[in-house]
């Protein structure tokens, strides 16, 4: 039997860096398709690798579950040194890449919680729920922004070297409020997404993905 990674996730969403990471590593994987916005069957269909139903969600071929999408991107990075895609313990870089890895899910990609469900805490007062949208784009924004004031690229992110921290923010600058208002929040970090977008390492991923269809930077 093959060593087979299995993924929880869907094309777009937070399992996206995690499965260009595999790609770009070479590993073998499957994906088990689970848009789990969309419906209770599809968090039903996560419940079993990951009780809170999201994506994305890792089965190594050894049988153990990996919850949460930068800690996910950590350990397959720092389980294929061989790849370069995260510094390593003794680089330099190691604390700025922990400290961002953990700041945009903590700080942004969890305002898509709330944000995407509003009734989640502005229950069926739709004046409440549009208002909980625009201050979590505002948040999300603002963090961009706040990233971008503190942090000095090279060809990418950290330097030199492409690392998950460079897909993670290529995705997630992806997702409302989208590329257009990123790329005024974050000057900096714009042509380093840009790039990553163009990797042609990348480019069939990000056909069946991610496309880059008409109108998506907004």
């Amino acid at each position: 039997m093959g060593m087979v990674f299995t993924l929880y996730g869907a094309a777009g969403s937070g399992s996206t860096p995690v499965e260009a990471t595999l790609r770009l590593i070479g590993l073998d994987y499957q994906v088990v398709e689970a848009a789990t916005w969309e419906s209770e069957a599809e968090r039903d269909r996560v419940a079993a690798v990951n009780p809170m139903r999201q994506v994305p969600a890792l089965v190594t071929p050894g049988g153990e579950i990996i919850t949460e999408s930068a800690a996910i991107l950590i350990w397959l990075a720092d389980s294929h040194p061989q790849a370069r895609l995260s510094p390593a313990l003794d680089d330099p870089r190691r604390a700025q890449f922990l400290r961002w890895m953990t700041f945009i899910p903590a700080s942004i990609y969890s305002m898509f919680w709330v944000r995407d469900e509003p009734t989640r805490l502005g229950g069926d007062n739709p004046q409440a729920q549009a208002e909980i949208q625009r201050r979590t784009i505002e948040r999300i924004a603002d963090c961009w922004r706040m990233m971008d004031a503190q942090i000095t690229p090279g060809r990418f992110l950290l330097g030199e070297e492409l690392t998950v921290l460079d897909l993670y923010v290529a995705v997630a600058s992806r997702w409302t409020p989208r590329r257009r208002r990123f790329y005024a929040e974050a000057p900096g970090m714009a042509e380093v997404v840009r790039r990553v977008d163009a990797l042609p390492a990348l480019q069939p991923f990000w056909a069946e993905r991610f496309p880059f269809d008409e109108g998506w930077e907004g």
